[in-house]
């Protein structure tokens, strides 16, 4: 295996692991709310809520900051390495303009963001976490 091929397969990793960090965080609080109607338990694990808040949380930050998350930089860095094309900006940015032919300023993003933020951390009044459950 070729280095540059071993750079673009390391890439694709953290592109993969990307990904289902974002849908950790946004079917997370899909299945919290859903849970909530239809009565499932495991919803309120506390394990799981801390960590989904903790991931969103560090979203928010990020956002606030102005810091391209790391796994974009890698990814990005692999890439640039291996002599494949990159992109500027943010994971969600790139993606949802790729999907949707959409761009927005940065505020958007970090509103969106700190909106979901916000809806994560009502989940916690709304659907309680519990330490133990049945």
């Amino acid at each position: 295996m070729s280095r540059e091929l071993l750079l673009l397969l390391l890439a694709d990793v953290i592109l993969v692991v990307h990904v289902l960090f974002v849908c950790f965080v946004v079917f997370g609080l899909v299945a919290v709310y859903l849970g909530y109607f239809l009565n499932w338990q495991w919803v309120r694990n506390l394990s799981f809520r801390l960590l989904h808040l903790l991931a969103i949380g560090i979203v928010v930050l990020q956002s606030w900051l102005g810091v391209i998350c790391p796994l974009t930089i890698w990814e990005m860095a692999l890439r640039k390495e291996a002599g494949a094309g990159t992109y500027a900006g943010s994971f969600i940015q790139h993606w949802l303009h790729q999907l949707l032919f959409y761009t927005a300023p940065d505020w958007v993003f970090i509103l969106l963001y700190s909106a979901f933020g916000l809806l994560v951390l009502a989940s916690w009044f709304l659907v309680r976490p519990r330490r133990h459950f049945r």
